[in-house]
């Protein structure tokens, strides 16, 4: 029927219907046009901070009252690790060279939270940090729990303690506060909108992560290979980086993944090369026979225990070396990514 044979009520009924479909047509397009990746590993493996570079790089960045709003978890994550050092003085042992900073130790002890850092507690912080007791422990720092950005930190309270201190992008990026629950991050980079979904690494979290795996493009799984030495926050028993590879097998193996590729972060390369000269990668895995103190080599080795552990997933794995709090490599790195996931879905999305 012609349109103007129809009352005023069924023109508009119709004109609200053709709107409708117009909508849902632009929706299926939208959604058509949206890859969705799912960031996974183990704790601490550097998921939350390459989501921060996805928003410095792809994103609007940090304001400057938006890097304000993190002094606060600055100074919080000092206090946690010169509390954290302090107790491991106690359970390994170890004397401090200077008594008045046994003194200082025992008054930082009592301290439960801060919002400011008073004159004393700044004093008492540097006094203990630089204490050659404090230094020793540090360096047996595989042996018990303590932060990647203690030593950052604890290195620079002259410049965190000055007046007007803002915390710099680099502050932020060390920044460490557990993800709890999952968090969704939308990025727009012109030929499709990623969606990058954060969900908690720790055992306790990962009973959520079902939730989120409907509609997955690919994996971004995130290892701290520099975790070869270390256990579990969890399980003292528990070797992290074998904890990160069983982990990874689970994922490969799971029904909800086998059409997904995986992109492999083999993470904190930094902290490898620092650590690897003062311990020996076969301590801890035993079929590695090569050179010792050798970053390269361990990298290597390392590798291939995840690829062998993808071997049966018939998508592909893509492997990159990242430091996530390196903002120039993890850009040259996601463009490597995005170029591999718009090859990927060239179809899909209509990319010329």
């Amino acid at each position: 029927m012609d349109e103007c044979c129809l009352s005023p009520e069924e023109q508009e009924g119709r004109r609200i219907s053709r709107e409708i479909e117009k909508q849902l047509h632009r929706d299926k397009q939208s959604l058509k046009r949206e890859l969705k990746l799912l960031l996974l590993g183990t704790g601490e493996s550097g998921k939350s901070t390459f989501i921060k570079q996805m928003r410095i790089i792809h994103g609007n960045g940090y304001s400057d009252n938006d890097r304000r709003s993190f002094t606060r978890l600055v100074l919080q994550n000092i206090l946690t690790a010169i509390k954290a050092l302090i107790d491991a003085m106690r359970t390994l042992k170890i004397d401090y060279v200077d008594d008045q900073n046994a003194r200082y130790a025992a008054e930082l002890s009592q301290v439960e939270d801060l919002t400011t850092l008073m004159t004393w507690q700044v004093e008492a912080i540097k006094r203990v940090w630089n204490d050659h007791g404090v230094q020793e422990c540090y360096d047996r720092r595989r042996e018990y729990q303590l932060s990647d950005s203690a030593k950052y930190y604890l290195s620079d309270m002259d410049r965190i303690t000055a007046p007007g201190y803002i915390p710099t992008v680099q502050d932020i990026l060390r920044v460490r506060v557990p993800t709890t629950g999952i968090i969704e991050y939308m990025f727009d980079m012109s030929k499709v909108n990623f969606r990058m979904v954060d969900v908690g690494g720790q055992r306790s979290e990962r009973k959520k992560w079902i939730h989120c795996f409907e509609n997955v493009t690919s994996i971004i799984f995130l290892a701290a290979i520099s975790e070869y030495d270390q256990v579990l926050y969890e399980s003292q028993k528990v070797n992290r980086l074998r904890e990160s590879l069983a982990l990874f097998e689970t994922i490969t193996t799971s029904q909800w993944f086998q059409e997904s590729s995986i992109i492999l972060f083999l993470n904190k390369t930094d902290l490898l090369a620092e650590k690897i000269h003062n311990s020996h990668l076969a301590t801890y895995f035993q079929d590695y026979t090569g050179p010792k103190g050798d970053a390269q080599s361990a990298q290597k080795f390392i590798e291939k225990l995840y690829i062998q552990i993808h071997s049966k997933h018939h998508k592909a794995l893509y492997t990159h070396f990242t430091c996530a709090t390196d903002t120039e490599n993890i850009r040259v790195v996601f463009k490597a990514v995005k170029d591999t996931l718009f090859q990927e879905n060239l179809e899909k999305f209509n990319i010329v």
